[in-house]
């Protein structure tokens, strides 16, 4: 699944080149982000003129007014949104990567009849209802509930909050039921249905980010999306997919973040000679371009994995979240150190991506919890194909991370093997020999790492997150490699060329990251920081005292 590198056919590939350069026309001529800041939403006529455009139905079919793009025509879309505003990339990204997908996945035809028209055309805009006061990560412990009717309609209570797009038109809520959990379609003007407080944030300030309250909302048996039990499903396959639109928009924002750089860097002068000509300042841009390569191979291949038609792409959709979400918030700090003082102040880009995007690592799956899925997903695997081995039971830890749970019973039924690198472009070479030893490496430490813990892995973060944090820079590596052979093989291997020299320098530093995650798995210092953690608790803060 990994060779050769996905692209777009001819055909999307020209409907999305035309759905872009669109949208630049109409944000260019229409869009100020400062005035969305100070008015705290992106504009009712942004988004009509968005809707007229095709822009908001970008995957859906043609048969309910939208473009009916591919998961990789849909994400290149989104990339040009996350490089215009961050705000609107997510206004824009909650309504069709989470807002509407759960009709558009599961909806009956009644359902995808009655709603995607006017969500496709901007007539209406979507969110999802998942998040409660007591449930974040953990949501399996949703408290709204559903009561059914003797007609087949559900009464609703409860409450969630910091639900995007939540004053608008549609939401896809999430609720306890008798039989189990149930994903309901609750419009606005539904009597009981309210979203009394917008919340004030730190960034994304054009978002309309609000607490949304069900008190004795009816939802007729006609809203219910799938069957009863399938709520959870529904969320968990949503954010799967959601992730990747996250992840593409933030290859967006930082390719407009390494231009701003550049542009100040080339013509701000220090020291008789431009900040460009330094070393340390070529080392930040360098750093960016390559980590930027690798990422971007890394979440196109993912996409690439959806429309191959890939069942669970569950692993691969989370280890992207993380490595996007993470380095765009080092490649923010980096951008705001070449900038300096003119990135402090208030209204600069710079200031406002560092408010934007610190939010990134958190929503949408909060990183801590998606790294316990991606390791325990993994030992699990290992565990079953093992013979003194699966007999561990590593259901309960799997399960203790929340709605990821039904989705690691699949676990990695893709494995990466060494064989699928055969076909590598042979200036490669030396990448793909050493990530194809790094992929043996990760199962034999998955299996040590059994051995000596068995079922008390479960408790073992730490080392979970050694695990998956090498597993992400493998895959983030073979994804470069695979997108660099296709390159190669195309157009010639140019000695020269940006490609193989960002390409090298990206593999090359991933696995060396990886090699200091297998080192640390055996030479760490988990006691004391545990030790540290604990004291501190127990004093309630920092208490060593100077001498």
């Amino acid at each position: 699944m990994v060779m050769p590198y996905p692209r777009l056919g001819g055909e999307e590939q020209l409907r999305v080149d035309a759905l872009v350069s669109d949208a630049r026309q109409f944000l260019d001529a229409s869009y100020d982000p400062v005035k969305v800041e100070q008015q705290r939403w992106v504009g009712d006529d942004i988004v009509n003129g968005l809707g007229e455009r095709g822009l908001l139905g970008l995957y859906v079919s043609p048969e309910y007014g939208g473009q009916g793009l591919s998961q990789t025509g849909y994400c290149r879309v989104m990339e040009e949104f996350g490089g215009y505003d961050g705000s609107l990339s997510v206004v824009i990204g909650v309504h069709q990567s989470i807002g509407m997908k759960p009709i558009h996945l599961f909806g009956s035809d009644d359902q995808k009849a009655r709603f995607l028209p006017d969500l496709a055309a901007g007539r209406k805009l979507a969110g999802f209802a998942l998040t409660e006061p007591g449930a974040g990560s953990d949501i399996r412990a949703i408290s709204s509930y559903a009561e059914r009717q003797a007609d087949g309609s559900y009464v609703l209570n409860g409450e969630k909050r910091w639900i995007g797009n939540g004053g608008k038109d549609v939401l896809c809520v999430f609720a306890r039921g008798e039989t189990g959990h149930l994903a309901l379609i609750v419009e606005k003007g539904m009597p009981g249905f309210d979203a009394p407080d917008r919340f004030d944030t730190l960034g994304l300030r054009g978002n309309d980010l609000r607490r949304v309250t069900f008190r004795d909302v009816r939802i007729p048996k006609e809203n219910v999306l799938g069957e009863p039990g399938d709520g959870l499903r529904i969320a968990m396959h949503t954010l799967n997919n959601g992730r990747m639109s996250l992840g593409t928009g933030v290859v967006g924002a930082t390719k407009r973040l390494i231009e701003l750089a550049i542009e100040h860097t080339t013509t701000r002068q220090q020291f008789g000679r431009p900040l460009a000509e330094f070393e340390l300042v070529e080392d930040k841009i360098s750093w960016m371009i390559s980590y930027l390569y690798g990422f971007e191979s890394m979440a196109y291949l993912t996409t690439g994995l959806v429309d191959a038609g890939v069942p669970d792409y569950s692993l691969e959709s989370a280890m992207a979240k993380i490595a996007g979400s993470e380095f765009h918030w080092y490649a923010v700090n980096r951008v705001f150190q070449l900038m300096g003082g003119q990135a402090y102040m208030a209204g600069s880009p710079a200031a406002k991506a560092l408010r934007d995007s610190r939010v990134f690592p958190i929503f949408e799956g909060a990183n801590d919890v998606l790294r316990a899925f991606v390791a325990l997903a993994g030992l699990k695997t290992v565990a079953d194909e093992v013979a003194d081995l699966n007999h561990l039971d590593l259901t309960d830890p799997i399960g203790s991370i929340g709605i990821l749970a039904d989705y690691a019973g699949n676990r990695l039924r893709r494995r990466i093997r060494p064989d699928r690198l055969d076909t590598a472009h042979p200036a490669l070479a030396r990448h793909s020999d050493r990530v194809s030893d790094q992929v043996g490496q990760l199962r034999s430490t998955t299996e040590k790492l059994l051995r000596i813990h068995g079922p008390g892995i479960q408790t073992q973060q730490r080392q979970q997150k050694r695990l998956t944090h090498a597993a992400i820079d493998i895959y983030a590596q073979i994804a470069t490699i695979s997108r660099t052979t296709a390159l190669f093989d195309e157009q010639g291997v140019q000695e020269s060329g940006q490609e193989r020299y960002i390409a090298s320098t990206f593999c090359s530093r991933a696995a060396v990251r990886v090699g200091e995650q297998f080192d640390r798995i055996d030479d760490n210092d988990d006691e004391q920081t545990h030790a540290i953690a604990r004291l501190a608790y127990n004093h309630g803060g920092y208490t060593p005292r100077l001498l």
